[in-house]
């Protein structure tokens, strides 16, 4: 028994630490256009092209949370978005 739950506690750590790809519909936060972008609750052409700029100018984002460090994303428009988008 003790053998059986070190196999399911290993492998499960093995799960946690893959990088799982997007949902289908989800837009990656990371390598979306500004057309994919503007299309989510809250966000326009304008907060696109600002999370677009972000992302060119810090690197990729690490987290959804992330995405509040954006000017004019907070915490209403990121949890609209949240099931939609993904990190990859």
């Amino acid at each position: 028994m003790k053998g059986i739950k070190a196999i399911i506690l290993a492998t499960g750590l093995a799960l946690s630490t893959l990088t799982f790809a997007a949902e289908p519909g989800q837009i990656n936060l990371n390598t979306a256009t500004a057309e994919q972008l503007a299309a989510l609750n809250g966000i326009g052409k304008a907060k696109a092209e600002a999370i677009i700029q972000y992302r060119n100018e810090n690197g990729n984002f690490k987290s959804l949370d992330d995405l509040k460090s954006v000017k004019g994303i907070g915490t209403a428009i990121l949890d609209k978005n949240r099931d939609l988008l993904a990190l990859e």
